[in-house]
């Protein structure tokens, strides 16, 4: 487990700092992630880091853009220390999804896959256990 475990755990409320997922209902904690990976110069410090779960970071990987569907462009990725999740996401009540309200919205749900049937299912779990959103 990484050594930043502790603060970036509890300054993301122990839940993934992407798809919002709740660490609570997962069987081991979720992962420190680069949000500049080190391999493109990313550092250690605090402002780089975020709580990921493992699907958002495995997706994630070292990405820092996507492609917006809409409008088909390049964006950068959300990024957790710098961006507000209200500002560029929601969730549909009716069918779990997460949405981008925004080009780094729709990028980052695009990029890491975050409306799979599995995550969607979760979610409509999470959400009758009032654990989501």
């Amino acid at each position: 487990m990484s050594r930043h475990y502790p603060l970036v755990a509890a300054r993301a409320g122990h839940r993934c700092e992407y798809c919002h997922a709740p660490e609570a209902v997962f069987n081991f904690p979720f992962e420190v992630e680069h949000i500049i990976p080190s391999s493109l110069g990313g550092g250690d410090e605090d402002a780089n880091l975020a709580l990921a779960c493992r699907s958002c970071n495995v997706l994630k990987s070292a990405s820092v853009t996507g492609i917006d569907p809409e409008s088909q462009e390049e964006v950068r990725l959300y990024h957790p220390r710098n961006d507000s999740w209200e500002v560029h996401f929601h969730v549909e009540i009716e069918t779990a999804e997460v949405r981008g309200h925004t080009a780094i919205g729709r990028a980052t749900v695009l990029t890491m896959q975050i409306n799979r049937e599995a995550q969607r299912t979760a979610r409509q779990q999470w959400m009758r256990l009032d654990l989501f959103p």
